[in-house]
């Protein structure tokens, strides 16, 4: 593989150069170089032990997609990983996927393309994955974060079906907290709950939103020093609660 084609790549802290396989990597891809390694590098902060790959630009450097970049980034990704989710940020990017995935019969129901919006995609399959998410799951977390862009009226609504049917039931268990850190619930602590909340058999929920969701938590818009109300079911709902309070009143470092 050239120079030119190489992809950036981020892989866990202490997995590089061990053979150890990935559940699930991620390709983003982009007509910007630096835009792919720039969702890369976001992504990374928000899931740590997730690999991810960007395979942005033309060989020349220039704005486009590169078949060769793309197909690299796509092979290495799933040589490390059992499974492998692609995101991409417009039309020819979208094609040049395509055409890597229909044109190496390896590859066929372990690689994904998700219908998503690039960053919003990235964080939100990523973070599922670094919680062990299945092909699907991660695909689903990706394709979900396009609610992002649904009309106010409609996000509106949505938000507030999305609460009733979260609502804490008669014998959830069930803490209010207040968020100690200045900042809030901005992207970092969100990706933090979410990733906690996921490695728990536990369906939490905060303020009514879906705890396991990053950008659910972040379209919150819970400030320094609002009270949250945290809930939590199922087989280890006490410890997943606990958890989550302490984290929150510990103010993820920031305090």
């Amino acid at each position: 593989m050239s120079e030119s084609s190489q992809a950036t790549v981020h892989r866990p802290a202490g997995t590089a150069g061990q053979g150890a396989r990935a559940r699930i990597a991620l390709v983003l891809v982009s007509h910007s170089e630096r835009l792919a390694q720039g969702a890369v590098e976001l992504a990374a902060q928000m899931a740590p032990g997730v690999v991810l790959l960007a395979a942005g630009g033309r060989d020349d450097g220039g704005l486009g997609t590169s078949y060769d970049r793309v197909s690299a980034a796509v092979g290495e990704a799933a040589a490390d990983a059992d499974g492998v989710v692609v995101i991409a940020d417009l039309g020819s990017a979208v094609m040049t996927v395509e055409s890597v995935i229909e044109l190496d019969d390896e590859l066929d129901g372990r690689v994904r393309l998700a219908d998503a919006p690039f960053v919003e995609g990235a964080v939100a399959a990523a973070v599922t994955a670094h919680g062990g998410g299945s092909l699907e799951e991660v695909l689903m977390s990706a394709e979900h974060a396009g609610g992002t862009f649904a009309s106010l009226d409609a996000a509106v609504e949505q938000a507030g079906q999305e609460r009733d049917a979260l609502a804490p039931e008669p014998g959830d268990l069930s803490r209010t907290v207040v968020l100690r850190n200045p900042l809030g619930l901005h992207a970092r602590p969100a990706a933090l709950l979410a990733r906690m909340i996921a490695g728990f058999d536990a369906s939490v929920t905060i303020d009514g939103v879906n705890g396991a969701s990053v950008l659910e938590l972040m379209k919150l818009g819970a400030t320094g020093g609002q009270e949250l109300t945290v809930a939590a079911q199922g087989p280890q709902g006490s410890e997943a609660l606990a958890a989550v309070v302490e984290a929150i009143d510990g103010g993820f470092g920031e305090v």
